[in-house]
């Protein structure tokens, strides 16, 4: 997102839309996506080891 020049253009058109909006909304979403993924394994991660701490205590 730092390099401007590789997505500050008009062409191609997404549904009428200029590239430079649809791109940066894209990043938008794909940067959700990406974070929900993340939390759900982090999530994961720390169900397991607390199953795991509780394991090693009984």
């Amino acid at each position: 997102m730092l390099w401007v020049g590789s997505y500050a253009k008009t062409d191609p058109a997404f549904i009428g839309i200029p590239f430079f909006y649809w791109y940066q909304m894209a990043w938008v979403l794909i940067s959700t996506v990406l974070t929900m993924i993340a939390y759900t394994l982090w999530q994961r991660d720390q169900r397991a080891r607390s199953a795991a701490k509780g394991g090693a205590s009984e």
